[in-house]
This record gives C-alpha cells, sequence and structure tokens, in this order.
C-alpha cells in the first residue's frame, strides 16, 4: 500500500484580510478493502450487556468492553464505538459489527487498556438527504441520549475523562463527527470514518478538535466531497489538528489497514484535553 502525503494549503482571499491556514492530506493508493469474516471468532459474550434511560425517558441498550487489565485506582481512556444503519434496532446485539469487534481482538485489547462503550440506536443517528455539492450530517435525537449516557458512565467508572473519544462506519462516522457538535469540548478527538460531516455552520466547534478522517474517494453510497468539504471548513477557522486520510479507488468499504490499525489507535490514544486536570492513564 503506497502513501503519499501532502499539505494542502488553503488561501483566504477576502479583499479585506487575509488568512493562511492548512489541513494534512494523506493519499493512500492501492488500497484493499478490510476482510468480511476477520472477526469472526469475536463472540458478543465478549461484550458486557447493559441498559440506560435518558431523562426524556428513552432506552439505550448499550455494550461495554472495560479494560483486559482493569488496576484499582487507575483511569481510563473511553471509546464511544458507533454503529451503522444496520445496527439500527433494540436486539443490543447488531451494534456489534466489525469495528465493535476489532477492541476485542487480544492485540488490540492488550494494547489499548480502555473503556469501549457501544450503544445501539432505535433510530438513525445522523440524517443526510442524497448526494449533492452541499450534503451534510444532522444529528438525531439519539445523540443527546448519547451524551447523557456517556456522562453517566464517566461519572460512574474510572474514566479518564480528558481522554474520551468516538469513532465509527457509515452513519457511525457520521455520528462521530455529530457528537462534538451535540456536546462541545467533551471529545478529545474523533475518527469518522466513511460518514458524512456537518455542515459548514459547525466548522468552529472543530477548530481546536483533532480529527483523522478515514473516507475511500470511490464511495458512492456516502461520496467524500462532504468531507472535504468540512475539512477546508474546519482549516479556514484556523484548525491545524484535521487530517483527512483518502482512500484511492476504495467504495465505501472500511480500509484493510484498519486492523489491527495500530497507526491510527495510537494516534487516537495520544489525543487529550488540554484544559483537563486529570491524571494521565495507560495507553
Amino acid at each position: 500500500m503506497k502513501k503519499t502525503k501532502t499539505l494542502i494549503l488553503l488561501l483566504c482571499t477576502a479583499l479585506t484580510s487575509c488568512t493562511t491556514v492548512s489541513q494534512q492530506h494523506e493519499l493512500i493508493e492501492n488500497a484493499k478493502p478490510l476482510a468480511r469474516d476477520i472477526f469472526n471468532a469475536v463472540s458478543p459474550n465478549q461484550f458486557e450487556s447493559a441498559s440506560f434511560t435518558s431523562s426524556r425517558g428513552v432506552q439505550l441498550p448499550y455494550r461495554l468492553l472495560r479494560p483486559s487489565k482493569l488496576i484499582p485506582g487507575k483511569i481510563y481512556p473511553l471509546v464511544v464505538q458507533l454503529h451503522g444503519s444496520a445496527g439500527v434496532g433494540i436486539d443490543n446485539l447488531s451494534q456489534l459489527e466489525r469495528m465493535a469487534k476489532s477492541w476485542a481482538m487480544p492485540d488490540v485489547r492488550d494494547r489499548y487498556q480502555a473503556f469501549i462503550l457501544i450503544p445501539q440506536f432505535s433510530i438513525r443517528s445522523a440524517n443526510y438527504g442524497a448526494a449533492s455539492p452541499d450534503q451534510h450530517a444532522v444529528p438525531s435525537s439519539m445523540l443527546n441520549d448519547t451524551v447523557e449516557l456517556i456522562n453517566q458512565f464517566s461519572a460512574e467508572n474510572p474514566v479518564d475523562k480528558s481522554r474520551i473519544y468516538a469513532t465509527g462506519f457509515s452513519m457511525g462516522g457520521s455520528a462521530a463527527w455529530l457528537l462534538p457538535v451535540t456536546s462541545p469540548g467533551l471529545f478529545a478527538g474523533i475518527v469518522p470514518m466513511s460518514g458524512i460531516a456537518p455542515s459548514n455552520s459547525q466548522a468552529i466547534n472543530f477548530a481546536k478538535l483533532p480529527v483523522l478522517v478515514i473516507h475511500g474517494n470511490a464511495d458512492m453510497e456516502n461520496p467524500i466531497t462532504a468531507d472535504r468539504r468540512f475539512a477546508q471548513a474546519i482549516a479556514s477557522h484556523g484548525g491545524q489538528q484535521i487530517t483527512l486520510r483518502e482512500y484511492k479507488g476504495l467504495e465505501h468499504q472500511l480500509p484493510a489497514d484498519i486492523y489491527p490499525g495500530f497507526w491510527w489507535r495510537d494516534w487516537l490514544f495520544s489525543q487529550q484535553l488540554k484544559s483537563s486536570h486529570s491524571n494521565p492513564s495507560p495507553k
């Protein structure tokens, strides 16, 4: 797999003033999709099953993977793993897609000591219309419920509140984009995969948020144009922590290098809210 890195300079051409900002763009050539059966050995029984009731009375089933080496007195990162549209339901099972199962693989679980929280939505978590130049995602009410779940879970468990992350694929990638809009300042970093980004009016919420975007440029279901648009919008607001990793020729699929994916998981776990005074927690 060949990778080309370029630094995209976005120049403001306004007559009154001009500011130079930047974003990092990685073009990945010869990309291969992730195998469909790679996590078949992962049993749903490896994930605890629970349910949360939000303040508006909505039931939010979720699965949980705890750190494999939970040590009393330590605090740990929290990863919110968001499912795609195929996971919509109330069985507390369908949301255990490939990305969720990847966290239970021995090499990944041993390396990343963290809580992995996998809520299931009874309706779509993110909504967006047909592909168009201004296509953008808007959050459903389920994301407000998810923020409540995150806050309650973090209060009741040894979570490092300076290291709360969100990631997901497809609709889950869109939801990962939208959670920082729903609750600005809660997340230390996000990794949206093949999702649809918010409208440009929300870019200001991402000026200081580290974002790693993963998307195939042959995706016809969720075209990469929305992510390209929003990455530029973030940069135009002074964002210096946005990377768009574009996979040449990859359709609406996860790329093969997502597992074990130490490169992106290491990046994610290195992000930390600067304003927090929490003690560092283990990777």
